[in-house]
């Protein structure tokens, strides 16, 4: 569980840092297309908190054989993240 949140604590990092990039080429380029990757990054950041948030103040409700699957999960989502964050940087 607490894997799964420090995986999902990197989510918000990288999303952060998106949003940051985003926010100044849209205040050059007032680009439509821009706006909605600003929304996308701020709707997973919302996604994320929740996740950490429900990790934590209902862990004694999961079972322990879903843990692998979450932190599947929250990897899988790094990984994109990740990959979204090297394209926007090149």
């Amino acid at each position: 569980m607490e894997m799964s949140a420090a995986v999902s604590l990197a989510n918000i990092g990288l999303l952060a840092g998106l949003l940051f990039i985003y926010g100044k080429i849209y205040s050059r380029t007032r680009a439509t297309f821009t706006a909605g990757l600003m929304f996308f990054a701020a709707m997973l950041v919302v996604h994320n908190t929740i996740t950490v948030y429900g990790y934590f103040a209902m862990a004694p409700l999961y079972a322990e054989d879903l843990m692998p699957y979450f932190f599947g999960i929250s990897v899988a989502e790094l990984a994109g993240i990740s990959i979204l964050f090297k394209i926007t940087l090149i």
